[in-house]
């Protein structure tokens, strides 16, 4: 068993700011992960992000990932299924589910969310016969057919708008009776004519036989679909969080200190996951909560090891 100063776990905007900072830093690390950009690399459309005034998300989180191989980054594509520490020692113990088993003096923890369900009948069922989470990923498989998407934030209002683009007919479907998100995407879905937003309105219902064919709406209407597009926000990755016995808030998000740390000493956490950035949980965001927690964890290093 390797040991390392550092193991990150997560291959997002966070993670690869930690590689890049740890470098700088001079502590020998490594990032594992499973997928490559995350949600971030999901985002059909960037806007917000300083230095890029439209990018890609995926295209962002390769950027990201080129600059922290350009430092010498050793990725390691696994993914994380228990971490503990040793007590006499002070190390953690990091396994992964090759039956892996990595040792590190700190661990920063950049595992971000996953996408929130609808929890209705049908979604299961249907989930890749026509129900998805991801719009660029799956959007080209819906040209010229008609698809809905559920949600009223930035993520759903941008995915309405990407959509439009390749399938014939968008209906969005808000739980309530106004949009969120930045007012320039509701200004754009108004003088798009391919989209019908269909306000104070719920999917309670995926209709179907072999694949997805309808929605029964809270209005008692059926609607006629071929795709349906999930995007109600995200909530946290639970599962490695509970194992650790990590303190968390009521909804699951884990609870930061100023320098990132969680309530296990030498365990950091940054960007979308944690409760930091008073919550606001942006690409920005998560960027700059892993250069506050790589600095962080250089001077636990140095204190504590």
């Amino acid at each position: 068993m390797s040991m390392n100063d550092l193991i990150i776990v997560g291959f997002g905007p966070a993670g690869y700011t930690g590689s890049i900072y740890a470098s700088r830093y001079a502590l020998k690390h490594i990032v594992i992960g499973k997928q490559i950009g995350g949600q971030a690399g999901e985002a059909h459309l960037i806007e917000n992000y300083p230095g890029f005034s439209k990018i890609a998300g995926f295209d962002l989180v390769q950027r990201m990932r080129q600059h922290a191989l350009g430092f010498g980054m050793q990725e390691v594509f696994d993914e994380v299924v228990n971490i503990s520490k040793d007590d006499p020692t002070g190390l953690f113990i990091v396994k992964t589910a090759q039956n892996k088993e990595y040792q590190a003096k700190a661990v920063l923890l950049a595992i971000g969310t996953e996408k929130r369900k609808l929890n209705v009948p049908g979604e299961k069922e249907f989930y890749g016969k026509g129900v998805t989470y991801c719009a660029t990923c799956d959007g080209p498989f819906y040209k010229d057919k008609v698809v809905g998407v559920v949600g009223g934030g930035d993520a759903a209002n941008t995915s309405s708008l990407y959509l439009a683009e390749i399938a014939s007919k968008v209906y969005q479907f808000v739980r309530r009776d106004v949009l969120r998100g930045e007012p320039v995407w509701h200004e754009r879905l108004k003088k798009n004519s391919k989209v019908n937003i269909m306000f104070n309105t719920q999917v309670v219902e995926i209709l179907g036989d072999d694949k997805l064919k309808a929605v029964k709406l809270n209005t008692g209407e059926t609607l006629g679909l071929e795709g349906l597009f999930i995007e109600i926000g995200s909530v946290p990755k639970t599962d490695l969080v509970a194992k650790l016995n990590v303190k968390t808030d009521e909804k699951g998000y884990i609870v930061v200190d100023a320098a990132q740390q969680t309530s296990i000493p030498g365990l950091f956490a940054a960007g979308d996951v944690t409760t930091g950035s008073n919550k606001f949980r942006q690409i920005a965001t998560a960027v700059g909560e892993a250069a506050v927690a790589a600095n962080s964890i250089l001077e636990y290093i140095q204190k504590h090891h």
